[in-house]
Order: C-alpha cells, then sequence, then structure tokens
C-alpha cells in the first residue's frame, strides 16, 4: 500500500467513522427525547439531514426509534468497509457480503457503546472541573446517559455525595466492548 493511499484511507476512515458517529449520535438522541433546540442537536441535525431525509420517506420510525438512521449507519459502515478494502488491493468481487455485514455490525456496536462510555468520562471529568455549570454538549451527554445512570442509582444510590453510577457504566460498557471484540 502506497504512501498516498494509505493517506487517503486514513482520511476516507476518519471523516466516514465521524458522519457515521454523527447518525448513531441523532439516533441516540432521538431515542432519549433529548433537546432538539440545542445547539448541538441542531448541527447533528443539519450534517445528517442530507441523507437522512431521503431514506426517512421510505423507511418509517417504529416505537419511537428512527429506524432510518439505524439503516444509514449501516449502509454508510459497510460501504466505507468496501472502500477501505479496496484502497487496500482487494478485488470487489472477493470481499465476502456476510462477512462485511458482521464487520459493520460490530464496529457500531462498538461505536455505540463508545459514544456511551466517553460521554461518561467527560461529563465526571467536567463534574470536577466545573461542577454545575451550563454548556450545551454536556447537557447532551447527561440526556443521553441519564436514562441509563439513573437505573443504576436506584441499586447504588449516591454515597455521601459520591455518585458511582457513572462508574458502573464505565465497566458495564467495557465489558460488552470485550464481548463483542472476542466475537
Amino acid at each position: 500500500m502506497s504512501a498516498l493511499s494509505s493517506s487517503l484511507a486514513f482520511l476516507i476512515q476518519a471523516l466516514g467513522g465521524l458522519y457515521i458517529m454523527a447518525v448513531l449520535l441523532r439516533f441516540i438522541l432521538q431515542l432519549v427525547r433529548a433537546d432538539f433546540y440545542n445547539p448541538v442537536s441542531q448541527a447533528i441535525v443539519k450534517i445528517t439531514a442530507p441523507l437522512l431525509n431521503p431514506l426517512r420517506k421510505v423507511i418509517p420510525g417504529v416505537g419511537g426509534m428512527d429506524i432510518a438512521s439505524l439503516v444509514l449507519a449501516f449502509a454508510l459502515q459497510v460501504g466505507l468497509f468496501y472502500v477501505l478494502f479496496m484502497l487496500k488491493g482487494f478485488a470487489l468481487a472477493g470481499i465476502p457480503l456476510p462477512a462485511v455485514l458482521l464487520l459493520s455490525l460490530k464496529e457500531l456496536a462498538t461505536e455505540v457503546l463508545n459514544i456511551y462510555m466517553f460521554s461518561l468520562i467527560i461529563i465526571a471529568i467536567a463534574s470536577w472541573v466545573a461542577p454545575g455549570s451550563y454548556n450545551p454538549g454536556l447537557m447532551l451527554l447527561h440526556q443521553i446517559t441519564e436514562p441509563m445512570s439513573s437505573r443504576i442509582r436506584k441499586i447504588i444510590p449516591p454515597m455521601g455525595g459520591l455518585d458511582f453510577s457513572l462508574m458502573v457504566l464505565v465497566l458495564i460498557i467495557i465489558t460488552l466492548k470485550n464481548f463483542i471484540a472476542a466475537l
């Protein structure tokens, strides 16, 4: 693989991964019914709208879940794998579709877990550095993680002002990521 194709592969993987993450974030934000008037939410909506809106006309939502965004993220991930394989010199016919589909599912599941894990880490650091401060990004991260952390708080309530739910969730996410990696 030449230096140019290696650099191109890196650029495509980075930009493709960021766009897929934006589509997954849009799904998560709709799932948790986050504030869509938040500037960060508005940016995610504007970034994902060109590809997602036409797909929504064909694929309806089910039970409050935006299935079109999941289908878009999956299709983009499959396409990204094929482009990266072709840049590495593989023939298109030599790339088995079932393997790419499974790799794509695995990658998307890992990406969702990464979104949650890094959200929890950012929330924990922000609570130490600037407790009680308002930031639109932090508010969205709280809205994303609160449905899960509130369930953990029912089992393990805050003790002495310390909330262990974030730590428990990070441990659960790391365990799930290890399980997915072992598949």
